[in-house]
């Protein structure tokens, strides 16, 4: 029995299901959001140097200046005179550049061991939820500061360790979908084409896994951002780079007199991630086959 080729191709992504999404997400306000709220971050980030030229950890000016106290410093100074408004922006370069790293090494790994132990199944698939099982067994973020307490500290060795711990998560979640999917009809009708096994995995079963994975790497963008903050704000970051969490725990020492060192990264901090959880909700809602079928209220 011979089963056409474009069969495999009409029957792996739904007609109809894709003039929905591409709706969903031109309207849906959480990624509208969230995405510009981002994306503003993101080009401070990477403007930085444009922006503010030269040595972001020199002396500006007198220290403990509060914000609005002197134009030339619109957020301020810290306790040694650095100005906060260019550290926050060098800050948001190195945060989002290591949270967004991180997170596409564990997206990489963690979907490609999910992949195989979904597709494969058998022993490879017991083995590897063993594995799976032993990295969830033990707290992430202890795991991280034991890890980067032992490398030198780098914002390369950082980013290695957060997506060490980050990537067991995003595994499970595509080891379930290749197991839903590798089943479905366009899959047998594949098969029958006479497609070999990885590709059936890259061009039929990724594709249609793809949108609770895009979810979950936004999210998991976020949760990279925090820990970053964490591990800096306990000193064991990058000791040459200003991120968010340095500055935090710059402050620290001066939360009574001036708080406002620790805050102002601090809320651009809970800011990105805030809009990455929007971005990851409005994501959820747009390409879920049934929340945007849904009709509305």
């Amino acid at each position: 029995m011979t089963v056409r080729k474009d069969f495999v191709a009409a029957a792996a992504i739904p007609a109809e299901r894709a003039p929905t999404r591409r709706r969903g997400l031109r309207s849906n306000a959480a990624i509208w959001i969230g995405g510009v709220i981002l994306l503003v971050m993101a080009i401070a980030g990477l403007s930085a140097g444009w922006i503010f030229p030269g040595d972001p950890g020199a002396m500006a000016g007198p220290s403990l200046l509060w914000p609005g106290q002197d134009e030339a410093f619109p957020l301020g100074t810290n306790s040694v005179g650095n100005n906060l408004l260019v550290e926050l922006v060098y800050g948001a370069r190195t945060s989002l550049m290591i949270g967004f790293a991180a997170a596409a090494l564990s997206v990489v790994f963690g979907v490609g061991i999910g992949a195989l132990a979904g597709f494969c199944g058998g022993w490879v698939d017991a083995v590897i939820m063993r594995i799976i099982a032993i990295f969830q067994t033990i707290p992430h973020f202890v795991l991280l500061v034991v890890v980067v307490a032992i490398v030198t500290p780098s914002s390369a060795t950082v980013t290695l360790c957060i997506a060490l711990v980050s990537w067991d998560n995003i595994a499970r979640l595509a080891r379930a979908e290749f197991r839903s999917l590798r089943n479905r009809e366009y899959v047998i009708a594949a098969r029958g084409s006479g497609y070999g096994p990885w590709r059936i995995a890259w061009r039929q079963i990724l594709p249609n896994a793809l949108p609770p994975l895009i979810v979950s790497a936004a999210m998991l963008i976020g949760s990279a951002i925090l820990m970053e903050a964490a591990v800096s704000f306990m000193g064991l970051g990058d000791p040459r780079s200003i991120s968010w969490g340095s500055m935090i725990g710059e402050g620290r020492q001066f939360l009574r007199s001036a708080w406002y060192i620790s805050a102002i990264p601090g809320a651009a901090c809970v800011l990105t991630v805030l809009a990455l959880n929007l971005l990851a909700d409005g994501l959820n809602e747009a390409l879920n086959p049934r929340l945007s079928d849904r009709p509305d209220d």
